[in-house]
C-alpha cells in the first residue's frame, strides 16, 4: 500500500503541474500584440466550455445518479450546475462594478483615436478568477485521480497523462491575462503555475482528512457546480474580451482552436 500511496501522489503531482506547460506561454507572448491576446482569451474560454460540458457535467451527473438514482440524481446535477452560475451571478451583483471582473468596460481611445492598452485592474481579476475556478476543479479532481490511483496503478497512470495533457491549457487562461495585466512574465508563469498545486493539494486532504467521508454525490454536487461557474466566466468575461481586444474572427478562432484541443485530449482518454 505505501509503494501505492507514492506513485499515486507522485502522479497527482505530474498532472496538477502540468500547467506550468501552458503558463510558460506567457513568456514567449509579446506584450504588444492584441491579436494574440484576443485568440488567447477565446482558446481560454472554448477550454473551459468544452471541458465544463463535454467532461465535468457528465461525470457529475454519473456520479449523481450512482448515488440517488436516474430521476432524482439528474434533477440534482442541473441544479448544482445553475448553482454554480448563480454563485457567480451574485458576485456580479453584490461587488462593487470598480471591483467586479465581470462588468465590461469599454477601451479606451487617446486624442487620436488610437485604442489604448487594455484595462490592466480588469485582466488581473480576469486571470485571477480563472485560477480561482480552475483550483476549485483541480482540487477534487486531484481527490478523484489519486483514488483512482492507490485502487489500480496502471490505471492511474493513464488518467495522470490525460490530465496532464488537459491541464495544459488551462494554464493558459490564467497565464495570459495576468501577463498582459502586469507585464511580468515571472509573476504570470508562477501564479497560474500555482493553480495546479490545488490538485497534488486535493490529493493530500483526500488522503489524510476527506477520504473516509467523500461519497459519489459530493464529487457530483461540487463537479456540476464548478462547471456552472467556468461557463458563466467564459460566457459573460472571456469571450466578450476576446472580441473586445481582436479584429474579425480572431476571437472565435481561439475559441474553436481551445475546444479543438481540450477534444483531443478527452480522446486520448479513451
Amino acid at each position: 500500500m505505501h509503494g501505492n500511496v507514492t506513485l499515486a501522489f507522485a502522479l497527482t503531482v505530474f498532472a496538477g503541474l502540468s500547467t506550468g506547460i501552458g503558463s510558460a506561454i506567457a513568456l514567449f507572448a509579446k506584450s504588444t500584440s492584441r491579436r494574440f491576446l484576443s485568440i488567447s482569451l477565446g482558446f481560454s474560454a472554448g477550454v473551459m466550455i468544452y471541458v465544463s460540458l463535454v467532461e465535468i457535467f457528465p461525470e457529475a451527473n454519473s456520479e449523481l445518479v450512482h448515488a440517488w438514482g436516474e430521476n432524482t440524481g439528474t434533477w440534482i446535477n442541473v441544479f448544482a450546475f445553475l448553482g454554480g452560475m448563480l454563485i457567480s451571478l451574485l458576485i456580479d451583483r453584490f461587488v462593487p462594478e470598480v471591483e467586479n471582473p465581470h462588468h465590461m468596460r469599454t477601451l479606451r481611445k487617446d486624442e487620436d483615436g488610437v485604442i489604448q492598452q487594455p484595462d490592466e485592474a480588469k485582466l488581473m481579476r480576469m486571470g485571477m478568477f480563472a485560477a480561482l475556478a480552475i483550483t476549485i476543479h483541480n482540487f477534487p479532481e486531484g481527490i478523484a485521480s489519486f483514488t483512482a490511483a492507490l485502487a489500480d496503478p496502471a490505471l492511474g497512470v493513464t488518467i495522470a497523462i490525460a490530465i496532464a495533457i488537459h491541464n495544459i491549457p488551462e494554464g493558459v487562461a490564467v497565464s495570459v491575462p495576468i501577463y498582459y495585466a502586469t507585464g511580468n512574465r515571472k509573476k504570470a508563469f508562477w501564479l497560474s503555475f500555482a493553480s495546479g498545486l490545488a490538485e497534488p493539494l486535493g490529493a493530500v486532504v483526500g488522503y489524510l482528512i476527506l477520504r473516509p467521508f467523500l461519497s459519489p454525490g459530493v464529487f457530483g454536487i461540487v463537479f456540476a457546480s464548478t462547471a456552472g461557474i467556468m461557463v458563466f466566466i467564459s460566457l459573460d468575461e472571456l469571450v466578450p474580451s476576446a472580441k473586445e481586444y481582436g479584429t474579425g474572427h480572431d476571437s472565435i478562432y481561439g475559441l474553436i482552436a481551445g475546444m479543438g484541443v481540450m477534444a483531443l485530449s478527452l480522446l486520448l482518454m479513451m
